[in-house]
């Protein structure tokens, strides 16, 4: 008998599984009742936190002059309509999400305001008080490395270059990591296990811009490179090794985009063509369980239910995935286990 151990690595072991694959152990055969890794020294393991998991949350948005506290949830490996999962601590849009493989922490949010609201991802109900930003802003975007969670840019009432950082398994107010290159809102965002990527947004016009920072290392953002055009009220979601940004507003026309482009987040440069989503629309809520991404809602000339798939390694047009549980535009997703 065998069992997977998932977002697990084997240090200085070639081929050993990673997030997503796992790792093979059997039951001990005198033993019984013991399970012991196969052909491995158990000293030299590892857990390596994910930002990622098997269940898609969405919260938060707003449509047609109204607000919402919504938190509705699927599966992202089987498609299928979104279901109510619980609530916000009160009605929120322009939020930035992020997570480990447990937690889900939804940050900002109109008026401006500082609030972050936290759940648990294995466990359905409404969120809880997490801590504080430290600048009161909205249209602002999270992304984090399975340990640090992060949140750049944003409004309050003027522009902001902010990023602030929490621990995401330790409830507390938010500290500041540094800043972007560019003040902006309404702008996308992806990581990997070592970099936290922003791109796109407002500065006054739409902006092109991607900027990068190493999460270890607290510190201002460097540029990493360019969207394939300005947009503005773009979105962001990444596997362990790709971003993906998707829908927006051309810059010339004002009109809403269908373009999904891709960078490669260990290599600096610029953006490069993935696809299409299946409707034009912007600020969707974007999640990724490490090998899909799935976008939710955004805004058409109103909210939309849309959810549409991709597979992040492989470039192509979006699929339908299902609805969501209420239309809405200007929410915030993130995934864990």
């Amino acid at each position: 008998m065998s069992r997977k151990i998932s977002h697990s690595l084997i240090n200085g072991r070639t081929g050993a599984g990673t997030a997503g694959q796992g790792l093979k152990v059997e039951w001990d055969s005198t033993e019984d009742g013991e399970l012991h890794w196969m052909d491995v020294d158990e000293s030299s393991l590892e857990y390596t936190p994910a930002w990622y998991g098997g269940r898609g949350v969405f919260g938060g948005g707003y449509s047609s002059g109204t607000n919402y506290n919504t938190l509705d949830y699927i599966t992202i490996a089987s498609t299928g309509n979104a279901l109510d999962f619980g609530d916000l601590t009160s009605t929120k849009y322009g939020t930035g999400a992020c997570s480990n493989s447990t937690r889900g922490l939804w940050a900002g949010t109109q008026a401006p305001a500082t609030d972050i609201d936290y759940i648990t991802f294995s466990t359905l109900g409404n969120a809880i008080d997490f801590g504080d930003l430290s600048q009161a802003r909205y249209y602002i975007s999270g992304c984090s490395d399975g340990t640090t969670g992060l949140w750049g840019g944003g409004h309050t009432g003027s522009l902001s270059n902010v990023i602030d950082y929490v621990t995401i398994a330790t409830t507390g107010n938010a500290t500041d990591f540094g800043d972007l290159t560019v003040s902006r809102f309404d702008l996308a965002a992806c990581s990997d296990s070592t970099r936290g990527v922003w791109a796109g947004g407002y500065t006054g016009s739409h902006n092109d811009t991607i900027d990068y920072i190493t999460i270890a290392t607290a510190g201002n953002a460097i540029d990493f490179g360019n969207l394939l055009a300005p947009r503005l009220a773009i979105r962001g979601t990444s596997d362990t090794t790709r971003g993906i940004f998707s829908g927006g507003s051309n810059a010339d026309t004002g009109a809403k985009e269908n373009v999904i482009q891709y960078i490669t987040i260990a290599t600096t440069g610029d953006a490069t063509d993935f696809g299409d989503l299946t409707q034009t629309r912007n600020q969707p809520g974007i999640c990724s369980d490490g090998t899909k991404g799935v976008f939710g809602g955004g805004r058409v000339s109103v909210g939309v239910n849309t959810i549409d798939y991709v597979t992040i390694q492989t470039l192509g047009n979006a699929l339908d995935f299902g609805d969501l549980t209420v239309s809405r535009r200007i929410l915030a997703a993130a995934s864990g286990d």
